[in-house]
This record gives C-alpha cells, sequence and structure tokens, in this order.
C-alpha cells in the first residue's frame, strides 16, 4: 500500500464534496452534483489563493481516501502564538478501520509543527461520538465549549 498526503488540486474537488457528504450530517448540507457546483469552485479557488489555508488530500494507491483543511491562524495571545485549525476531516467508508486517518492526523499535526504553530485545535460534531474518541486517543483533549452562530 502506498499511502501519500499532499495539496488537494482541482482534479481532487468532486472526490473531496464525496466524502464530506458521506454521513448524516454531510448527505443533508452538500451537493454532490455533477459538474461540480461553482460554490465549491470559488471556495477551492480562495482556499488555493490563501497561504495560510492548506486543503490537503490522502491518496492511497493512487486513490484519493481522505481530506482535511488546515488554517494557519496567527494570534497575539500566547505571546504572538500561531495555531493550526484542524476542519473537515473525511476519510472515506471504504478506507474507514485501516490506519489512514491517524496517519493522516499524524502528518497534519506536523505540518502544523513546521509552521511554527503552538496549539492546534479542532471541533467535531457532538454527535460524531467515534470521531471524538478518535481525537481524544490522538491527544486532543476537549479544553473548551464551542459555539456556531450560523448567518
Amino acid at each position: 500500500m502506498t499511502l501519500t498526503f499532499r495539496r488537494a488540486t482541482d482534479a481532487d474537488l468532486a472526490a473531496i464534496i464525496a466524502m464530506l457528504a458521506d454521513d448524516a450530517l454531510g448527505r443533508e448540507r452538500e451537493n454532490t452534483s455533477v459538474p461540480v457546483a461553482a460554490c465549491y469552485r470559488d471556495a477551492f479557488a480562495a482556499i488555493s489563493a490563501d497561504t495560510n489555508q492548506l486543503l490537503a488530500v490522502a491518496e492511497k494507491d493512487g486513490t484519493v481516501t481522505g481530506t482535511l483543511q488546515i488554517t494557519f491562524l496567527p494570534g497575539l495571545s500566547h505571546q504572538g502564538l500561531w495555531r493550526g485549525q484542524i476542519e473537515s476531516v473525511r476519510i472515506s467508508s471504504a478506507a474507514r478501520g485501516g490506519g489512514i486517518g491517524r496517519q493522516f492526523l499524524e502528518w497534519a499535526i506536523e505540518t502544523c509543527r513546521e509552521r511554527g504553530c503552538g496549539i492546534i485545535q479542532l471541533t467535531s460534531d457532538k454527535s460524531r461520538t467515534d470521531a471524538i474518541r478518535f481525537y481524544e486517543n490522538l491527544g486532543f483533549a476537549a479544553s473548551h465549549e464551542g459555539f456556531k452562530l450560523k448567518l
């Protein structure tokens, strides 16, 4: 098995959207129509143009099997510490349980370390109990309450 992690390209967009839609929450909010909807192409262009954004994919034997996005956040607190914000972590349903997610997150953590981040943060929907357990097993602590406001 050849497993690689890399920056996503526009050719990966349909596979990424399919993974985002491949669960109970994603089915309700994602649009998997072909061709890829303009809203996704526009978002991808904005992410790709921003040096503090990294949309990444995991490839197993040449097939995209995972995705995540890291946002590198400068801040004043903690003496100007940079943070890595990891979001939209997905492993394709066919590839779950084989260790790809752990390796992908370890790669993301190392990528944040290399960018000078001193803290990594992420959120997970409270209904995703398996994902929460996965993050805790990687050393993440539920140290804060998170809030969202949909506009």
